[in-house]
């Protein structure tokens, strides 16, 4: 469940790249972006969680760097934050990074309002654990230095991918589940300023 925030962090970075039309780097806005995730326990109960300490940079030539502070789960359960910390995010010491190149003509011509759909490509790091990843965001010019960056559609990751299944084995048992999903959908809402 928490290789899907990951996955969403990537797509979040490629689509700022995006709008990076003029001669500054792009920033993201940190207390409006996030990364959020579903997890399904026993079959039968969905949850929804998400990282709040989601930042990103997109230089003027399409650099993308995004990086997601995996302490910083949010589950609205007290326990449950600090069992995923210490037991998936190697003890709340993992971040979860993307990296990649974005054609930045595709929309540095958007104009205040206007939005497009952009095809990301990039690398995920997730907790010691590299992988392709490749998604279609939402990009909306909010004004001339701002954007706002969202997921057209969910992004899916398995925690087998990520190498995390003895965690999510351990929440298990930990818990007395039956059961926890082994991929989960992640979304991605990142404003970028410059």
């Amino acid at each position: 469940m928490t290789s899907t925030t990951a996955l969403a962090l990537v797509a979040a970075l490629s689509a700022t790249t995006a709008f990076a039309g003029g001669h500054a780097n792009w920033t993201s806005v940190d207390a409006q972006s996030s990364v959020g995730f579903a997890s399904i326990k026993n079959d039968s109960f969905g949850e929804l969680h998400h990282f709040s300490a989601v930042t990103g940079t997109v230089s003027e030539a399409g650099a993308l760097n995004i990086a997601i502070d995996l302490s910083s789960v949010e589950t609205n359960i007290d326990i449950r934050n600090e069992r995923m910390i210490e037991h998936v995010f190697q003890a709340g010491a993992a971040t979860a990074t993307l990296t990649g190149e974005i054609d930045m003509a595709e929309v540095s011509g958007l104009a205040v309002g206007d939005t497009a759909l952009v095809d990301v490509e990039g690398t995920l790091a997730f907790v010691g654990i590299e992988t392709d990843v490749e998604t279609e965001m939402l990009v909306a010019r909010l004004g001339e230095d701002r954007v706002l960056v969202t997921t057209a559609d969910f992004i899916l990751l398995s925690t087998e991918d990520l190498g995390i299944d003895a965690g999510i084995d351990k929440l298990m048992e930990l818990a007395s589940l039956d059961g926890i999903t082994r991929v989960s959908p992640v979304s991605i809402r990142m404003v970028f300023e410059k």
